[in-house]
């Protein structure tokens, strides 16, 4: 008996260190199947952040790329504060003529901010003239051009180098775009069809920025949400 109980010592010997090898590997693999795992889902988390990043030119359907402007009080005005928000944005030059066919022959558009103002909804003008060109006036002089056709000067916004207006590829006024609440950039172009109207006396009246604001507050599709600006 004792001599077939040391014949079968090996075996038992050879049995245990197997096991223990086994569960060994089996410790030394989860950690790195673990740390695999968090790897993915770090990555995941990435490439979400990657995809709600605003490109660096506004592009429709995108984040619409933050910015932060003084306004002609001398306040910053940061776009990105105001998620929660539809927001138009409007490029504007008060010595540009299609600017004076709306402030200065009209004060409907005047109007129009003001009631979307109420409705919540935030309106910025930007001008991006530079200093020694059309638009571009000392801050006394500014202040006496917006008092006269009735803006507010909290919300009128100075870009003189032009870097806002590069990143919108902005290159008339008027020329607009609207953000929705999420930052979404979901119209972009003309401010109406003023320039059509005044080719074809018949055509009725299309404001395209209230039709875009509308069809965001009542969580509809935009009709038409590229067109292209004049001025």
């Amino acid at each position: 008996m004792n001599r077939i109980a040391w014949m079968l010592l090996p075996l038992f010997v050879f049995a245990v260190g197997v096991t223990t090898f086994a569960q060994d590997a089996a410790k030394q693999d989860k950690p790195t199947e673990e740390k695999g795992e968090a790897k993915d889902e770090a990555k995941s988390e990435d490439q979400v952040e990657a995809k709600d990043e605003a490109p660096a030119t506004a592009t429709l359907e995108k984040k619409a790329p933050d910015f932060t402007l003084k306004n002609v009080d001398g306040e910053d005005v940061k776009l990105s504060d105001y998620k929660g928000k539809i927001v138009v944005l409007e490029w504007i030059n008060l010595d540009c003529p299609w600017c004076k066919a709306h402030y200065e022959k009209s004060d409907d558009l005047v109007k129009m901010q003001s009631d979307m103002r109420e409705d919540d909804v935030v309106w910025l003008l930007i001008c991006s003239s530079g200093e020694g060109k059309q638009g571009n006036f000392d801050t006394e002089t500014l202040k006496k051009r917006i008092a006269k056709v009735d803006l507010k000067t909290e919300f009128y916004l100075l870009d003189a180098d032009g870097a806002v207006g590069k990143k919108y590829e902005a290159k008339t006024t008027p020329h607009t775009y609207v953000v929705d609440k999420e930052g979404v950039l979901k119209y972009r172009g003309a401010l109406d069809n003023l320039r059509k109207r005044m080719k074809n006396k018949d055509l009725e009246e299309v404001n395209y920025v209230k039709k875009a604001v509308e069809a965001l507050a009542a969580g509809k599709k935009i009709e038409e949400n590229d067109v292209k600006p004049y001025g």
